[in-house]
């Protein structure tokens, strides 16, 4: 017999519900970031190692910086990235 325990909750009301839905939303919002920079640059034909110099950085923190599944990723190291690709980091509170 199927348990009918949590049909009608959603995933978001999961992960408040176990106290980690700060900790998914930041890494999902530092996946999609790193994403559309990695999009950028394959857009420009930019390498790791030309973005790693734009930032005037290594290119091992460019590979972290692209590691969807490293979230120590600062905001600083973000508006770096994003300005070497000729974007703006632009970081906003929701309700």
């Amino acid at each position: 017999m199927l348990d009918k325990k949590h049909i009608g909750s959603d995933f978001d009301e999961f992960l408040r519900a176990e106290g980690i839905a700060d900790e998914a939303e930041a890494a999902a919002a530092k996946r999609v970031i790193a994403f559309q920079i990695e999009k950028e640059m394959q857009r420009t034909s930019m390498t790791k190692s030309e973005l790693a110099r734009r930032m005037d950085s290594s290119r091992s923190a460019v590979d972290r910086l692209l590691d969807p599944s490293n979230p120590s990723v600062t905001l600083v190291t973000l508006a770096r990235a994003a300005h070497a690709v000729g974007r703006k980091l632009s970081v906003q509170l929701d309700t």
